[in-house]
């Protein structure tokens, strides 16, 4: 017969203390979906002592704080593959620390991952609580809560002055998951960070005191750097903001000539063949009347037909015989839209790559997957983790550069001769790259930001090194 008695009630989230690690306190998940236990860690180092393998690391035990950093060392038990919640793979080092929930304390394995972009520093997975704990899912903070200030004073940090530099996120919507990231991340290195609606923002075009207002005639000439984020429809007038701060010498990490040259889908391809990029076989027209030689002209079907008009690139088919793509080039003539004809790249399996450039280089990567076409009862298989070529790499920094883009979104397609460009994001989406590698892409975009301006940020820690 099972002991209740003596069991912990927990709920879906709980404070926990890690002492031998010096952190008094971690807001953990408590997951019983999950076999092992892991925490948050980065700048992770192997290393050896007395002949046995230890390793170094750091981490922010503060949800949505990285101001604060615990800096520890402990003995290597295992390294082991562990499947995240997003279906990724990855090969963990696993220690074993002390854990304190409940007025309990024991030892419990915990690996080390980096969770920035997670809801919780800490997952607490279902070995810890093996006949010790009871879950209670509709539950939660049932062993105790800490006040904002009460975490604080335990890491000995007060929150700081905002003294680093002064930065706009020029977009559209301030809940947007990606706009929330970039001014979460700037705030926690210090930064301070406004979010500016394009529409709220306002010129005065002069030789001499040029100036920008915003809502209720606030002057933004004092910003040292913008970030733009600028949605299709206000291309225009966005970029005329982007350029006007640059005349008054405020930094944007992308520039308005490249924001512009990216939303131009076929000035883009042009460009790309200028730079002896490869993109799949592509025509061009315009209400065209000989249909079946521009449909020659990329060596018939399969074939995608895009129509390029409004906000976005609507009206993309794909046709498999010429019969059918004689329709559909025919149903969008009568919209009086340029149309964009390119071959289908069957290899690719209906899948496409996202590289995330920064600064000349590739940061992140995605594998976007796509059921179209296929009856199946099966949901669509979300993005996932992906490991790409140099090829791969080479072809995505040398677009963003040939549109003079610092941070942009890349799309390729995998064909059999090696990789086509497929397009340009100069506002890319962070939540599903952010979700599947783990990494702290927004701190990303900011670090591009400090190092064009030379800004360094000081180190705020939480702790000394605490030795297991």
């Amino acid at each position: 017969m099972t002991d209740f008695a003596n069991k912990i009630i927990v709920g879906s989230e709980e404070w926990c203390g890690l002492p031998q690690l010096g952190i008094p306190a971690v807001k953990a998940r408590v997951d019983s979906g999950a076999k092992t236990s892991a925490l948050h860690a980065f700048n992770i180092r192997v290393f050896k002592r007395s002949g046995v393998s230890w390793v170094s690391y750091e981490l922010h035990p503060i949800q949505h704080n990285r101001r604060v950093i615990v800096r520890c060392e402990s003995e290597v038990v295992d390294r082991r593959m562990v499947k995240s919640s997003s279906g990724v793979a990855e090969k963990r080092y696993v220690i074993k620390t002390l854990l304190q929930l409940g007025g309990h304390s024991w030892e419990i394995e915990v690996t080390l991952t980096n969770r920035d972009s997670m809801g919780y520093r800490m997952l607490f997975g279902r070995t810890a609580m093996l006949e010790r704990v009871l879950v209670d899912p509709s539950a939660k903070l049932l062993c105790g809560d800490y006040r904002k200030e009460e975490i604080n004073n335990l890491y000995g940090h007060a929150p700081a002055k905002l003294d680093g530099l002064k930065i706009g996120l020029l977009a559209s919507n301030e809940n947007l998951h990606s706009n929330k990231r970039i001014m979460q991340a700037a705030e926690e290195r210090g930064h301070e960070i406004r979010f500016l609606d394009i529409k709220q923002c306002y010129m005065k075009l002069h030789p001499e005191s040029p100036e920008i207002h915003y809502s209720r005639g606030h002057t933004l000439n004092d910003l040292d750097a913008i970030i733009p984020r600028i949605k299709p429809a206000l291309t225009s007038y966005g970029c005329a903001l982007v350029r006007q701060f640059a005349s008054i010498g405020v930094y944007s990490l992308n520039s308005a000539s490249a924001i512009t040259n990216s939303r131009d889908k076929l000035l883009v391809l042009q460009l790309m063949i200028q730079h002896g990029l490869d993109i799949p076989a592509s025509c061009l027209a315009n209400s065209p009347i000989d249909v079946p030689d521009l449909i020659a002209m990329i060596d018939g079907p399969p074939l995608v037909v895009n129509m390029l008009q409004g906000a976005k690139n609507e009206g993309v088919v794909t046709a498999e015989t010429t019969k059918s793509a004689e329709s559909v080039i025919n149903a969008f003539k009568s919209v009086n839209a340029n149309l964009l004809i390119q071959e289908f790249i069957r290899e690719a399996g209906g899948s496409s790559l996202r590289l995330l450039v920064v600064d000349g280089k590739v940061i992140a990567t995605l594998l976007r997957q796509s059921t179209e076409g296929e009856e199946s009862d099966r949901p669509e298989p979300g993005p996932a983790a992906a490991k790409v070529s140099q090829a791969e790499k080479r072809l995505a920094i040398a677009a963003t550069k040939a549109l003079g883009l610092k941070v942009a979104g890349v799309d390729l397609l995998r064909g059999s001769n090696g990789p086509l460009l497929l397009d340009i994001n100069a506002t890319p989406e962070l939540k599903d790259i952010e979700s599947v590698t783990g990494k702290d892409l927004a701190g990303t975009l900011i670090h591009a930001v400090e190092k064009k301006l030379k800004w360094k940020r000081p180190l705020h820690t939480g702790a000394d090194v605490a030795k297991v």
